[in-house]
């Protein structure tokens, strides 16, 4: 009796571990695009922050009474290219203004990505 002395894979079998190693692949990528998305938003929110919070910093430093109205000024954070919309309203109490600044991405002014608001006292 003789026995057969291959030890080798089949074509079979090689295409199953093909299968299994593209399909594993496949689904790191869209993990990876799934977290640079999640990133380049977290960025954009913390960009945002940043300027909304420079404007109301800037509005407490100069303790001045900012008149009502709204203003729309680019606030640009890093290369991030971003639109910020200043609404000043009047309070029940005449010393009181409401300041509320919103943050638009330049490219998408329809989106809002954040929106801070603060009560200014009059000096």
């Amino acid at each position: 009796m003789r026995r057969s002395l291959n030890r080798g894979f089949t074509m079979l079998e090689v295409l199953v571990a093909l299968m299994i190693v593209a399909t594993a692949l496949i689904a790191s990528l869209r993990a990876i695009g799934s977290l640079t998305a999640n990133s380049d938003g977290l960025r954009a929110n913390m960009m945002a922050t940043w300027s909304a919070e420079n404007r109301l910093v800037q509005l407490r430093l100069s303790k001045a009474f900012p008149p009502i109205g709204k203003q729309i000024y680019e606030c640009p954070q890093g290369d991030l290219p971003l639109m910020c919309e200043e609404e000043v309203i009047a309070s029940p109490n005449p010393r009181f203004r409401r300041v509320e600044v919103s943050v638009y991405e330049a490219a998408h002014p329809e989106r809002r990505i954040i929106k801070l608001v603060q009560l200014v006292l009059s000096p």
